[in-house]
């Protein structure tokens, strides 16, 4: 009897035990907290790293975003009358460990929308929506945008490793950057267009291109999308929004509609807290998976996360780490990045992810916080 008794219970353990494997996925309106050392890092040095990160704010944009204009050029669309104080959050193993600052706060986050269209473009690419990533998007997209012999070429996958060089205008910007009231500081000097995929160049306008072209797949408008397809299933507040242009609309199946940008450096954008953006940084980290639903292919996910060819350092509208230029990341490390030094840092090999809002030296910061990990 006890040699059955002491059976049954070896069994207990071994079905047990893959339940202690099992990835945390935060619940709707809950994160669990532990402390550093249950998540096998050092306190001291976490406290060390987050210390850091509090006397290290940006100074662009101001407060009041009163170097909006200066810096980015006109706006179409409006802003905060103010932003946060730098916050941060640090995720081990799906698990909060540490804090700091207004982590709630619904605030502007530039390019990290970027990211986030890519992820629009994983689903829209698993459903057949995107017949192929070397497809011509002029394949499927009718609306004028690309019916130049330039732009005719261009592929969904040039449009995701911002090697498009689509020609012309967006919403009252033009591709080229030209013109110092349009785009302030960031006007950039002529030069000679390339054939679409030979040449990398971080372009707003072209993104904001891509993103119409997205909705002209969908016929839905990409907010709702975003929230239906991601949003919700991991779990996100209902405080975000992606704030459109003024003059960004179009007329689709009888509808008006608004075609969202890819930024926030012409007002407008993902506005949104970091605790969201945490569970879209950790929806990454696992593979594009959320508990028992695969929201994105891990396929996607891999190809996303691949250095293009003429952008070293650049996958689908994320930021890689494959050159090591993160001192302290590994090399499979990913961010998404917006101006302002908005950050959701990705780290599958420690299990990490940091969000870290209007930052100066992030990777620093970064940086102190894996050297923080013991095991």
């Amino acid at each position: 009897m006890r040699k059955g008794i002491v059976g049954l219970a070896l069994a207990l353990i071994v079905v047990a035990l893959p339940l202690a494997d099992t990835p945390y996925y935060p619940p709707a309106g809950e994160w669990t907290h532990k402390a550093p050392a249950e998540a096998g890092m050092d306190a001291a040095k976490l406290n060390d790293a987050i210390e850091f990160m509090k006397a290290h704010e940006t100074r662009s944009p101001a407060r009041d975003f009163s170097d909006q204009e200066i810096v980015n050029g006109k706006l179409l669309a409006s802003m905060p009358t103010e932003r946060a104080a730098t916050n941060a959050l640090i995720i081990r193993h799906g698990f909060i460990v540490g804090e700091f600052g207004d982590t709630t706060r619904p605030d502007p986050t530039y390019s990290v929308a970027k990211s986030m269209l890519s992820t629009i473009a994983g689903i829209a690419l698993q459903r057949g929506l995107i017949p192929g990533l070397d497809e011509p998007v002029a394949n499927v997209v009718k609306d004028g945008g690309y019916d130049s012999p330039h732009n005719r070429a261009v592929t969904w996958r040039n449009h995701l490793q911002q090697e498009s060089e689509w020609e012309g205008e967006m919403w009252g910007k033009n591709a080229n950057f030209i013109g110092a009231e349009a785009f302030g500081r960031a006007e950039m000097k002529p030069r000679d267009i390339q054939a679409p995929g030979e040449h990398y160049e971080y372009n707003d306008v072209r993104i904001n291109r891509f993103s119409l072209s997205l909705l002209t797949l969908y016929r839905k408008p990409i907010p709702d999308v975003f929230r239906d397809e991601v949003m919700t299933p991991i779990g996100a507040s209902s405080t975000w929004k992606w704030v459109p242009y003024t003059n960004a609309y179009v007329t689709m199946d009888g509808k008006r509609m608004a075609s969202v940008a890819g930024g926030t450096r012409w007002g407008g954008g993902m506005w949104i807290s970091s605790y969201d953006m945490a569970r879209f940084g950790l929806l990454w980290l696992r593979g594009g998976r959320w508990g028992d639903r695969q929201i994105v292919s891990p396929e996607y996910v891999k190809m996303a996360t691949t250095a293009s060819k003429h952008g070293p350092d650049y996958g689908f509208l994320w930021w890689l780490n494959t050159t090591g230029k993160w001192a302290g990341a590994p090399t499979t490390a990913f961010e998404a990045q917006g101006q302002g030094g908005n950050v959701i840092h990705v780290d599958p090999v420690n299990d990490l992810v940091v969000v870290w809002r209007w930052s100066a030296q992030s990777q620093e910061g970064f940086r102190k916080i894996v050297a923080s990990i013991t095991k």
